[in-house]
């Protein structure tokens, strides 16, 4: 069941194991963090301007995103960061390398 979009933030969530995550919260316990329709960054590249760009302007054609799961759960997150508009379309944008 998808979310209506009004209901969905896109957030990009790193965990203490260098995990770097993109998704939409549907649940967060702290530490413990429920994404939908999750993907994660296996590498960025340097025009990407760090994992904090991966949430200002998202990944670029040069950074390697693996494939989208319906939901993750996440332990150990270090960070939560809303997702911009920009950033969202170019996470959902896709193909990647």
């Amino acid at each position: 069941m998808t979310m209506p979009e009004t209901l969905r933030k896109a957030v990009l969530v790193t965990t203490v194991h260098r995990g770097v995550f993109f998704g939409y919260m549907k649940d967060d316990q702290g530490e413990v963090v429920t994404l939908r329709d999750a993907r994660n960054c296996v590498y960025w590249s340097a025009d990407a301007r760090g994992f904090l760009g991966l949430a200002s302007n998202g990944p670029t054609e040069t950074c390697k995103i693996g494939s989208k799961v319906a939901e993750l759960v996440l332990r150990d997150v270090t960070a939560v960061a809303a997702c911009t508009d920009t950033a969202r379309d170019a996470w959902e944008a896709g193909p990647w390398s």
